[in-house]
């Protein structure tokens, strides 16, 4: 059954974006935090089947690359949908948080040190 079924597949996600082939945003990475927006908007666009399921989805935060991987479909076409939601007001985007570059944990560090030591 393979030749029909991964034929099927590779148009798929062509087909889920319209055609598009680039975001139109460069707000998703690939640890980008997504998060519908509750309630949703009143004058809400209706969405495909697959909005709506990332839509679900994203009732709690989750990242990008965990959203794509829960729908089976490249990480370039969810972001080009994420892209559709965000502009339609259904969702929020969330940049990770930059970790301050201070000094490391010396002690931290020293038992990790110790536990691989015993290992």
């Amino acid at each position: 059954m393979g030749g029909g079924d991964s034929a099927g597949r590779l148009v798929r996600p062509f087909a889920l974006t319209g055609g598009r082939t680039r975001p139109s945003r460069t707000d998703f990475t690939l640890i980008a935090t997504v998060t519908a927006v509750d309630p949703q908007p009143v004058a809400a666009v209706r969405c495909q089947p697959e909005h709506n399921r990332i839509l679900r989805l994203c009732a709690e935060p989750v990242a990008v690359a965990e959203l794509a991987a829960r729908l089976d479909l490249p990480v370039s076409v969810v972001v080009i949908l994420l892209c559709d939601l965000l502009e339609a007001g259904r969702i929020t985007v969330r940049a990770p948080r930059l970790v301050s570059r201070t000094t490391p944990d010396l002690d931290l560090l020293q038992k990790v040190r110790d536990g691989l030591g015993r290992l």
